[in-house]
């Protein structure tokens, strides 16, 4: 299986590799997958100098046009020049946070909202963002026209509602996408403990069964045919929590092992997994979640290198692991579905690895990967988001210092046809 993957520029030479090379220790079995090609004509150049942030959502609408959301406030100093007056440089602005593709690559429509982490769109058109809670948004007018209840203090005190300003000033960015993940300074042992005092009399407050959005948003995905919306809640590592689509009631939910919300554990070492050890009791963090066409739920828990599958109503019925040697950011992040009638596979994203795995979803073998860490037009660096659209072409979007959005078409379509044939132009 050999995508063909060309560097950043358009122009340049393309390149073949692998779409399954084996890593050390994991076993990869012989099953079809799919051929990718990497598609340098998409998206086209973003309109009126934007330049995007980290990108920690994707969705199609139902004309399989593409929306992105990302993190304008990634950018630093340096990125945005032309926002100053007088412009210190041709280029950058800050791009809205959501920003709609269609399938031709040209930018469709846009409206900036608070940045946040995973959204869904419904068969309207309304988009759905995860933020301190989950909004609903007219896209047309970029207003909120509802949302869930969530509480209103957050266990890390970070602020609650919606923001009414902005205190983003032209030319000014910030610290940029990987401060958060550099080392930081010690803390002492007191400060410490208060801080242990202190996230247990939150916990007390608002326990495990809380029944609204307690943490922040991880994933959110709607199931129409149900008239509901799965959400995935980062308090205590991970809840699954189910919200009726018409009233954004809360329904059901459930965390790791489809255990009840309320017998989750409060204790943080039982969310806690090191590199090639065993399986914790509980979901350790950033939990994506998708719903396959017959009925089956995916939660994956990337901090501990898994995806636990239940029933809709959270009936536990296996776990799969995947590069579970794999620390810092974990290896399972989001999850899509192959277009296929049976939905035979399921793509992971891997931030930490910066690989699309390929799942059988029948009984969660891997057979087959693709991609590489680095820059050039193919390759990944902080692989964050994944979508599939009807056709089978898959959309990823990256992080860090990736901060883009790609596509990969399949080989044998009209257009991964078209791009196979550059290899052989002199």
């Amino acid at each position: 299986m050999k995508p063909i993957v060309p560097t950043r520029s358009a122009l340049a030479i393309m390149v073949t590799v692998l779409a399954a090379v084996v890593t050390p220790g994991l076993a990869v079995h012989a099953q079809a997958v799919p051929e990718l090609v990497f598609d340098p004509t998409w998206p086209k150049d973003l309109p009126q100098l934007w330049k995007m942030g980290g990108v920690t959502g994707l969705a199609l609408d139902r004309d399989d046009n593409v929306w992105v959301y990302n993190r304008p406030n990634d950018l630093t100093n340096i990125e945005l020049h032309a926002e100053l007056t007088p412009p210190l440089a041709v280029c950058c602005v800050r791009a809205p946070s959501m920003i709609h593709i269609d399938r031709a690559g040209k930018v469709i429509g846009s409206f900036d909202a608070p940045q946040g982490h995973g959204m869904d769109v419904d068969r309207d058109g309304f988009v759905y963002l995860g933020q301190d809670t989950v909004r609903k948004y007219d896209p047309r007018t970029g207003r909120v026209v509802a949302e869930v209840a969530r509480t209103p203090e957050r266990e890390d005190g970070g602020p609650v509602g919606l923001p009414t300003a902005t205190d983003r000033k032209p030319g000014q960015g910030g610290r940029g996408p990987v401060a958060a993940f550099l080392p930081q300074p010690a803390r002492d042992q007191a400060e410490l403990a208060a801080q242990a005092a202190k996230r247990a009399a939150f916990r007390a407050k608002y326990p495990p069964g809380t029944p609204m959005i307690v943490g922040t948003l991880e994933e959110i995905r709607i199931v129409e045919g149900d008239n509901e919306m799965y959400v995935a809640d980062n308090y205590l590592g991970g809840r699954v929590l189910v919200f009726d689509l018409d009233t954004l009631a809360f329904k059901r939910g459930w965390g790791a092992y489809g255990k009840p919300l309320a017998e989750i554990s409060v204790d943080d070492a039982d969310h806690t997994y090191r590199p090639n050890g065993p399986m914790p009791p509980e979901f350790v963090g950033h939990l994506t979640i998708n719903v396959s066409r017959d009925g089956l739920v995916y939660a994956a828990d990337r901090n501990a290198n898994r995806i636990h599958v239940t029933t809709k109503q959270g009936r536990f019925i296996t776990e799969w692991v995947l590069a579970p040697a794999t620390g810092v950011g974990g290896s399972t992040g989001g999850i899509a579905l192959s277009p296929d009638p049976e939905q035979r596979l399921l793509y992971i994203s891997d931030l930490t690895n910066n690989r699309i795995w390929f799942l059988n979803r029948a009984d969660g073998r891997l057979v087959g990967q693709m991609g590489r860490m680095g820059e050039n037009g193919g390759q990944f660096f902080g692989l964050h988001m994944i979508a599939v659209d009807s056709q089978g072409n898959v959309y990823t979007g990256e992080v860090f210092q990736g901060e883009r959005v790609q596509r990969f078409v399949p080989a044998e379509s009209p257009k991964g046809r078209q791009l196979r044939q550059l290899p052989d132009t002199p």
